[in-house]
């Protein structure tokens, strides 16, 4: 697959999660297999008046090509603003975000919210695209609810203002993260336009990947929450895709190669305060289905540290739950 002069390694695409796709997590999921990576959401008034924390999520140095950041708004001067305030800062693709269902965000017009309004939609569409010289891609729902699925309809005005590819949660916004993705919509949705349509929501193994893709026709995949200390499940859906065959999971001794080398990036990203906050959570989902976790992660979730943090996890792979007390 290509986006404007990229070449993707593959189809498989990394989901912009608030919170979770920074700069560390987006290089991981890459070197395990993702060909592509969208940043996490940036709302384009805090992008360009907000704090450095704001500007920190649009950091993309030292990340593999093509970098692509995603931002959100409903004023096109604006959101035309931050697009190419991203790209004066290395961004080589813009996604803009009218998928994100939170009240925060719809409540000010902005994600999902905007799939009610097709005219501010094309406008916003249009003034991106005319403001930068990079692909623009787009990030939707299926629809407002169930009664208002326009995605085919949000997709074909895509193409016409110059989108360059469309990812598809396949819910409306009205069903949050609630009940199963509706890959039919997501099939008409590929039916109805000639750019790239990725496919997201629920992908969680590489069978499931094989099934949506063969049920929705569509050029690609997008993860999220399956990714969530899983980084490798990537490389599983790809070789998958591949052979037909499934790779063995990751031993004990890679997940803790795997998490420790993420952990890194992030103590060195985020400093060690706010690194060994962020990294809870990781350990959290990492840790998730091990034996005696959740002792594990109600003991590591004091540390306060980043020597504690890691003598913990070094404690609890390499010793068991015993070596915590050590």
């Amino acid at each position: 697959m290509r986006i404007g002069p990229y070449s993707l390694k593959n189809t498989l695409f990394v989901a912009p999660m608030a919170g979770v796709t920074d700069r560390p997590f987006r290089v991981l999921c890459r070197q395990l297999g993702a060909g592509m990576a969208v940043s996490e959401m940036v709302a384009s008034n805090s992008l360009l008046y907000g704090s450095e924390k704001t500007r920190r999520r649009a950091d993309h140095t030292g990340e593999p090509e093509p970098k692509s950041i995603q931002i959100a708004g409903a004023d096109p001067d604006m959101l035309a603003q931050a697009a190419r305030y991203n790209v004066d800062h290395g961004a080589q693709i813009i996604d803009i975000n009218m998928g994100c269902p939170a009240e925060k965000v719809c409540g000010v017009m902005a994600g999902s919210a905007l799939l009610r309004d097709p005219t501010l939609v094309e406008r916003l569409l249009v003034a991106v695209v005319r403001a930068v010289d990079v692909p623009v891609t787009l990030k939707i729902r299926t629809g407002w609810d169930q009664d208002h699925r326009n995605g085919v309809a949000i997709a074909k005005l895509a193409e016409s203002c110059g989108v360059a590819l469309l990812s598809v949660h396949g819910r409306t916004r009205s069903c949050f993260f609630e009940g199963t993705a509706e890959y039919e919509t997501i099939a008409a949705i590929k039916a109805a336009v000639k750019i790239p349509v990725i496919a997201n929501g629920d992908i969680d193994s590489p069978e499931k990947a094989k099934m949506v893709l063969d049920v929705t026709g569509a050029d690609g995949l997008m993860i999220g929450r399956a990714a969530q200390g899983r980084p490798w499940i990537f490389r599983e859906i790809d070789h998958f895709l591949q052979t037909g065959e499934k790779l063995a999971p990751p031993s004990r001794e890679e997940l803790y190669r795997v998490l420790m080398g993420h952990l890194e990036t992030l103590y060195a990203f985020y400093g060690e305060h706010t690194g060994v906050r962020i990294a809870r959570k990781h350990i959290g989902w990492y840790s998730k289905g091990l034996h005696s976790g959740a002792s594990f992660r109600h003991t590591i979730n004091q540390a306060e540290t980043v020597l504690e943090q890691k003598r913990l996890l070094e404690a609890f792979f390499t010793q068991g739950l015993e070596g915590l007390a050590a």
